[in-house]
């Protein structure tokens, strides 16, 4: 009876293994099937995509590499869902995004991002590695940046690494070059919506790397603007957008117009302001262009700014973030237009003491950047309707996913 009990108990082991595999094994194929893995199969299949760049990642391989989503292991967290620092076996490090639920309604558009997102090949935009589908909520897999966002450099102060004018410059341009590319340079023209210091992170050498591209859409080339529910995050959230739900390219400007005044004044994209009735929030767009139209420019800028930058560069970089954060879209420059400014202004500071006489190309640029000295004006007069209780301040919008 001995024997025959033993091998009774190791055969209901066995069999317990054998279901519990087949189990895991539906599960996996029902996560799968709901978070639209038959949709992107259909996708691959359609030649339409460059297989090669999409990886489906295993859950296990996952869960490894971040030990089981271990809450050490958490980089940010936010609207869209979590991010974890994640090592292969191999000593690769990666960033596994954690998704939040999403509804069937979603399943095309998470699946859309996907496939547009592993044809980006930018060297200002993180790269997206693969997915995976056999979890319960997707996962995202990206290129691992290890030093942080921009936000953390511009307001808070660190040693290793300080935001001098120059590098101030630069990477506002390597931000606005990656913008270009993705406007009209992509295969598909696409959409960021959501820019602003934290979606910006530095890598190992310290270069602007675009981040977070869960609310991001494509277009059809010819067309002008999405309608859309509107998304955005308090603070950045191009004003127009808010009163049409129409959502354009100069959308992504007026944003990135918040960063460039970021860069220059090192204050926070919104403030709490004690008043009459308690706290009030102030947009930090609405108090530059009020201080630009006052003449105060240089009471608010960041101390480093003034000490290394050059008055001329200055105010050129000033006129230009006024230009983007224009009430009226049509009079904001594109982002070819703003990468192209900010490129002739690093020229400018480069050839100071040397400017070739036969270099074309740099005198064009700077006759560019001349000639939107005159339209300041009708940009800060087109501004002022901007005030401290428009809707562009009082509007609560989530913020997304943080890195």
């Amino acid at each position: 009876m001995g024997p025959g009990l033993l091998l009774l108990l190791v055969g209901a082991w066995y069999a317990y293994k054998v279901i519990k595999k087949r189990k895991n094994i539906k599960r996996k194929e029902k996560f799968f099937k709901r978070n639209g893995g038959l949709l992107l199969q259909q996708q691959l299949s359609s030649g339409e995509v460059n297989v090669e760049k999409i990886k489906l990642f295993k859950s296990e391989e996952l869960e490894k590499s971040t030990d089981n989503f271990n809450i050490d292991r958490i980089l940010g967290q936010g609207g869209q869902g979590t991010v974890y620092k994640g090592m292969f076996a191999d000593g690769r490090i990666i960033a596994v995004k954690k998704s939040k639920i999403l509804n069937e309604g979603q399943l095309s558009e998470f699946i859309n991002e996907v496939v547009i997102l592993s044809q980006i090949n930018h060297r200002n935009v993180v790269q997206l590695l693969g997915c995976c589908l056999e979890t319960e909520v997707p996962l995202l897999v990206y290129e691992f940046i290890p030093n942080g966002t921009l936000s953390h450099y511009i307001h808070e102060q660190n040693e290793d690494f300080p935001l001098t004018w120059k590098i101030r410059l630069r990477i506002a341009t390597e931000i606005a070059g990656a913008l270009s590319y993705l406007h009209g340079a992509a295969s598909f023209p696409i959409y960021h919506r959501d820019i602003k210091s934290t979606n910006i992170l530095l890598d190992d050498k310290y270069r602007a790397k675009v981040a977070d591209f869960g609310t991001s859409r494509s277009i059809v080339i010819g067309q002008t603007h999405l309608t859309t529910a509107v998304h955005g995050t308090f603070g950045y959230l191009d004003p127009e957008y808010f009163q049409s739900s129409q959502f354009t390219e100069k959308s992504d400007v007026y944003s990135f117009g918040v960063v460039l005044v970021e860069l220059l004044t090192g204050l926070q994209p919104v403030s709490a302001v004690t008043g009459s009735e308690g706290n009030e929030y102030k947009g930090l767009a609405t108090y530059f262009i009020t201080s630009m139209q006052e003449d105060r420019l240089f009471g608010i800028l960041d101390a480093g700014v003034v000490m290394e930058g050059s008055q001329t560069d200055i105010i050129t970089f000033a006129n230009l973030a006024m230009r983007c954060l224009n009430m009226n879209g049509r009079n904001r420059p594109t982002m070819r237009e703003v990468a192209t400014e900010l490129e002739a202004i690093q020229m400018l500071i480069e050839n100071t003491c040397n400017v070739p006489q036969n270099y074309n190309g740099f005198e064009s640029a700077l006759s560019d950047i001349n000639e939107h000295w005159d339209a300041v004006s009708s940009s800060t007069e087109s501004a002022s309707n901007v005030s401290p209780s428009s809707p562009l301040d009082e509007f609560p919008l989530s913020s997304s996913v943080t890195w």
